[in-house]
């Protein structure tokens, strides 16, 4: 596929208007052509009204259609071949194996949210027949189903070039639903960006579908997101990022008119908790591993482990002689972006000159935008007393926190922020010390994990990646999984409509044979 860099508005190639700006190749810094340009106001208008006039028939279309749209583009992306992995690697510095799993990892997000449509529980279809002869009065006939939100705005994230972006989790789960999505690439990765999309848009033209389904629309700057969530006409917002550009969208979105939801996933240090009877019996074990996990990707994951928390002692020791002995092995890897370089070496800066830090290891040095691995100790009366060492420092370095005792573990746990993930390593002898910290954890965490690290997230139903705030907006939410679908549908009811007038989700024969509840049970 030739490589555009047109936005693509309404089926239709459109290119931007203003400076050209060029995507970067992260190991050398070096521009990327073609050259591409940001979209003009016009043009986010004319994409949220083609999205706005989509909507109605493209959420009541058929669910098996829908399902193989979304096929479709599992399928084109599989198409686009090496063009798509090579390019994507020049732009994010990510290795292929990396980047060959988060393709197939996003074709299988699409392929399993059409599993979700065609199976259609998500509608949540549920009816109360009437009952004329009930005293004191009777009941009305009453049916439920959710419905699409309406256009669903997507920004695509800076460390998943797939599946955080284009065609990531939000824009699968918000096609699914119903909803038309316009995505704004992130400037990052232009070139992957357009490639994903146009085969996104070949795939409504393929399956006829409303031109206004899908858009993709560039900027190197804020302009266009900041006017798309601030336009009336989109319904709900899905951003992975930073917690200041997360927070920004949800003050644009709440300021509106009608007010609208921004599911945004912000930031998160994922606690690691050692327990030690898991430390006397695998101390050095678990501190291979974790060194493992906190380098992968050049520590660029949301769920990289950057707080280690344990009582003081000998298994403690062992842990931290094992991850010191085995970070100066490690190799700095290229970051992916200058940007996002420059912040991790501020961030580790800070830390540096923390007095109460110390700096227990170091990776090797690296080159032109390389992030050189770093792990550091403290105290738990240290990190009680300074809130900035719980900020997020976004690259492969973490805290180890030597905690005076049980309690004081505990009580810096009560002092996180909401997080993603919690990850607990036990043994047998440990489980009393793990159940009384569940309740606190369920409070803080969205996904609490044994003997392993949060970097590997599963796709799949009861998968959580949310947590309260600031990981995620709005605690109640996941990104990942098939849950992530109900962020973009809300429920409506019907009240003694005409069998003729309901939607087929609810008439009385079912012909769409959907499973559904009658009278609350399933039937």
């Amino acid at each position: 596929m030739t490589l555009s860099s047109d936005n693509l508005i309404g089926g239709a190639r459109i290119p931007g208007g203003g400076a050209p700006w060029r995507g970067v190749e992260a190991a050398t810094g070096a521009a990327l052509e073609p050259a591409f340009a940001s979209a003009t106001s016009e043009m986010v208008d004319q994409a949220c009204r083609l999205a706005a006039e989509a909507f109605d028939s493209y959420r009541e279309m058929a669910l098996s259609a829908r399902a193989d749209f979304l096929e479709r583009i599992a399928h084109n992306i599989l198409d686009l071949g090496d063009d798509l992995v090579v390019r994507c690697m020049s732009e994010t510095g990510l290795p292929r194996p990396r980047i060959e799993g988060e393709r197939g990892r996003t074709v299988g997000q699409l392929r399993m949210f059409a599993e979700v449509v065609r199976a259609g529980a998500f509608l949540g279809a549920r009816v109360d027949p009437a009952q004329p002869e009930r005293k004191p009065l009777p009941r009305p006939d009453l049916r439920l189903r959710q419905v699409a939100v309406g256009p669903v705005v997507v920004f695509g994230a800076s460390n998943f070039p797939l599946a955080f972006s284009v065609a990531g989790g939000d824009t699968a789960s918000a096609l699914a639903a119903g909803c038309p999505v316009i995505v704004k690439a992130h400037p990052a990765h232009p070139g992957t960006s357009a490639l994903v999309g146009a085969a996104i848009a070949d795939a409504v033209a393929a399956c006829g579908l409303p031109a206004g389904t899908f858009a993709l629309l560039f900027d190197s700057g804020l302009a266009v997101g900041q006017q798309l969530a601030a336009d009336p006409r989109v319904a709900a917002i899905g951003f992975t990022g930073s917690r200041r550009g997360g927070t920004a969208l949800m003050r644009i979105a709440a300021e509106r008119a009608v007010p609208v939801p921004v599911y945004a996933e912000m930031s998160s240090i994922n606690p690691v908790v050692l327990f030690p009877e898991a430390l006397a019996a695998r101390g050095a074990e678990i501190g291979r591993a974790f060194v493992a996990s906190l380098t992968l990707g050049s520590g660029q994951f949301c769920t990289n482990p950057g707080l280690v928390l344990a009582v003081d002692g000998p298994g403690l020791d062992a842990f931290v002689e094992a991850a010191a002995a085995a970070l100066p092995e490690v190799a700095a890897a290229t970051m992916l972006t200058p940007g996002i370089h420059q912040a991790y070496c501020t961030g580790v800066a800070a830390l540096t000159e923390n007095a109460a830090v110390t700096v227990l290891a170091r990776g090797k040095a690296g080159g032109t935008n390389q992030g050189q691995p770093i792990l550091f100790g403290t105290t738990g009366a240290a990190f009680l007393a300074d809130h900035a060492l719980a900020e997020e420092v976004f690259g492969a370095t973490s805290l180890v926190v030597r905690c005076r005792d049980e309690a004081e573990l505990r009580a810096v746990l009560e002092g996180l922020e909401g997080q993603l993930t919690a990850a607990l390593h036990m043994d047998a002898g440990d489980h009393g010390a793990a159940r009384a910290l569940l309740p606190l954890l369920e409070r803080r965490v969205g996904r609490i994990l044994v003997n392993g690290f949060g970097t590997g997230v599963e796709v799949g139903h009861a998968m959580v990646h949310g947590g309260p705030y600031p990981a995620t907006s709005d605690g109640r939410t996941t990104s990942v999984g098939s849950l992530a679908i109900d962020r973009f549908l809300r429920p409506v009811s019907y009240q003694d409509l005409p069998d003729a007038l309901l939607p087929d989700a609810l008439k009385e024969a079912n012909p769409l044979g959907l499973p559904r509840r009658v009278d609350g049970k399933p039937a």
